[in-house]
Protein backbone atom coordinates (compact mmCIF):
# COMPACT_ATOMS: atom_id res chain seq x y z
CA UNK A 1 0.00 0.00 0.00
CA UNK A 2 1.44 3.37 -0.93
CA UNK A 3 0.62 6.76 0.41
CA UNK A 4 -0.06 9.51 -2.09
CA UNK A 5 -0.56 13.07 -0.98
CA UNK A 6 -3.96 14.65 -1.39
CA UNK A 7 -2.45 18.03 -2.30
CA UNK A 8 -1.79 18.10 -6.06
CA UNK A 9 1.70 19.24 -7.03
CA UNK A 10 3.07 19.00 -3.48
CA UNK A 11 5.92 16.71 -4.47
CA UNK A 12 6.08 17.60 -8.15
CA UNK A 13 9.57 17.21 -9.57
CA UNK A 14 9.20 20.18 -11.90
CA UNK A 15 9.16 22.60 -8.95
CA UNK A 16 12.84 22.23 -8.10
CA UNK A 17 14.64 24.40 -5.60
CA UNK A 18 13.62 27.99 -5.38
CA UNK A 19 16.12 30.76 -4.66
CA UNK A 20 15.75 32.73 -1.46
CA UNK A 21 14.07 36.03 -2.20
CA UNK A 22 15.82 38.14 0.44
CA UNK A 23 19.41 37.32 1.29
CA UNK A 24 20.19 37.32 4.99
CA UNK A 25 22.62 39.92 6.27
CA UNK A 26 26.02 38.76 7.47
CA UNK A 27 26.39 38.21 11.21
CA UNK A 28 28.64 40.39 13.35
CA UNK A 29 30.98 37.45 14.04
CA UNK A 30 31.27 36.74 10.31
CA UNK A 31 32.18 40.35 9.64
CA UNK A 32 34.77 40.41 12.42
CA UNK A 33 36.37 37.21 11.15
CA UNK A 34 36.36 38.45 7.55
CA UNK A 35 37.99 41.74 8.59
CA UNK A 36 40.65 39.84 10.56
CA UNK A 37 41.40 37.68 7.50
CA UNK A 38 41.53 40.75 5.28
CA UNK A 39 44.01 42.45 7.63
CA UNK A 40 46.28 39.40 7.87
CA UNK A 41 46.32 38.65 4.16
CA UNK A 42 46.18 42.20 2.84
CA UNK A 43 43.21 41.38 0.59
CA UNK A 44 40.47 44.00 0.47
CA UNK A 45 37.06 42.89 1.71
CA UNK A 46 34.39 43.78 -0.90
CA UNK A 47 31.71 46.08 0.56
CA UNK A 48 28.85 44.32 -1.24
CA UNK A 49 29.38 41.19 0.86
CA UNK A 50 28.13 42.81 4.08
CA UNK A 51 24.51 42.28 3.07
CA UNK A 52 24.80 38.65 1.97
CA UNK A 53 25.63 35.97 4.52
CA UNK A 54 26.19 33.20 1.96
CA UNK A 55 28.48 35.31 -0.24
CA UNK A 56 30.55 36.41 2.77
CA UNK A 57 30.84 32.80 3.90
CA UNK A 58 32.14 31.82 0.46
CA UNK A 59 34.68 34.68 0.58
CA UNK A 60 35.85 33.56 4.03
CA UNK A 61 36.27 29.96 2.83
CA UNK A 62 38.31 31.12 -0.15
CA UNK A 63 40.61 33.41 1.85
CA UNK A 64 41.01 31.83 5.29
CA UNK A 65 44.43 30.41 6.16
CA UNK A 66 44.95 26.77 5.32
CA UNK A 67 45.42 24.22 8.08
CA UNK A 68 49.06 23.60 8.87
CA UNK A 69 50.54 20.55 7.24
CA UNK A 70 53.51 18.51 8.24
CA UNK A 71 54.46 15.57 10.32
CA UNK A 72 52.05 16.20 13.20
CA UNK A 73 49.09 17.59 11.25
CA UNK A 74 47.03 14.40 11.65
CA UNK A 75 47.67 13.96 15.37
CA UNK A 76 44.67 14.36 17.71
CA UNK A 77 44.31 17.62 19.60
CA UNK A 78 45.11 17.88 23.29
CA UNK A 79 41.41 18.34 24.07
CA UNK A 80 40.55 15.21 22.09
CA UNK A 81 43.19 13.20 23.98
CA UNK A 82 42.04 14.54 27.35
CA UNK A 83 38.43 13.63 26.55
CA UNK A 84 39.45 10.13 25.45
CA UNK A 85 41.47 9.67 28.64
CA UNK A 86 38.45 10.67 30.74
CA UNK A 87 36.34 8.09 28.91
CA UNK A 88 39.07 5.47 29.37
CA UNK A 89 39.13 6.12 33.14
CA UNK A 90 35.34 5.84 33.36
CA UNK A 91 35.26 2.64 31.27
CA UNK A 92 38.49 1.28 32.83
CA UNK A 93 39.97 0.62 29.39
CA UNK A 94 43.20 1.46 27.65
CA UNK A 95 43.31 3.64 24.57
CA UNK A 96 45.09 1.85 21.71
CA UNK A 97 48.51 3.40 20.98
CA UNK A 98 47.75 3.98 17.29
CA UNK A 99 44.90 6.31 18.28
CA UNK A 100 47.48 8.79 19.59
CA UNK A 101 48.93 9.14 16.07
CA UNK A 102 45.70 9.57 14.08
CA UNK A 103 42.87 11.98 14.89
CA UNK A 104 40.38 9.93 12.85
CA UNK A 105 41.11 6.77 14.80
CA UNK A 106 40.89 8.68 18.08
CA UNK A 107 37.52 10.08 17.04
CA UNK A 108 36.24 6.58 16.19
CA UNK A 109 37.51 5.24 19.52
CA UNK A 110 35.75 8.06 21.38
CA UNK A 111 32.50 7.47 19.46
CA UNK A 112 32.65 3.73 20.15
CA UNK A 113 33.42 4.10 23.87
CA UNK A 114 31.31 7.08 24.83
CA UNK A 115 29.43 6.41 28.07
CA UNK A 116 25.72 6.01 27.47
Amino acid sequence: MSFEPQIPGLFASEQGARPVENAQAATEKQLQYAHAIAQKTGVALPKDLHGDRAALSAWIDAHKPKAPGGRFANYPSSKQVAFAERIARIKRRDIPRECFRDRGMMSKWIDGNMPR
